[in-house]
């Protein structure tokens, strides 16, 4: 019974003094309750923009989805090239092989590098095609 005695008391005081002009809470009591009421929108603001931020370096940063794309295809292009050279590798050991076995392959490299012939034969070596040289277009006339 007195709980509502005091209740009532209590609305009594806060209903006059707010009437009279007089603070209805003292300023400690209202710094308080303005503290309790702005900190939900801060938190809110301060968790958009640390998720903005952690937004942003995911896709920009040092190790983000955009380093990530290329790297990919900077990694397709390295796997070509790889896939290319031991193609390559792969047809140099097999000419290597031939080249060691083959006497007919043995035979033409003699004749097409060194310029080799049989006995009786003769080689003509005509001179290499002079490289094509462009005039300007008014120099013909």
């Amino acid at each position: 019974m007195q709980d509502g005695m005091i209740q009532n008391e209590s609305n009594a005081s806060h209903g006059a003094g707010a009437e009279a002009g007089v603070p209805s809470a003292p300023i400690p009591r209202r710094a308080l309750d303005w503290s309790l009421r702005i900190w939900r929108p801060a938190g809110t603001i301060v968790a958009v923009g640390l998720a903005l931020m952690l937004g942003w370096h995911v896709v920009n940063g040092k190790h983000g989805l955009s380093v990530w794309q290329q790297k990919r295809v900077e990694d397709r292009q390295l796997r070509k090239e790889i896939t290319d050279l031991e193609q390559e590798n792969a047809r140099l050991r097999a000419r290597v092989e031939k080249l060691k076995t083959d006497p007919d392959a043995i035979e033409h490299e003699a004749r097409e590098k060194l310029h080799y012939a049989k006995p009786g034969e003769v080689i003509y070596a005509l001179p290499p095609d002079p490289p094509a040289q462009s005039q300007p277009a008014g120099a013909g006339k």
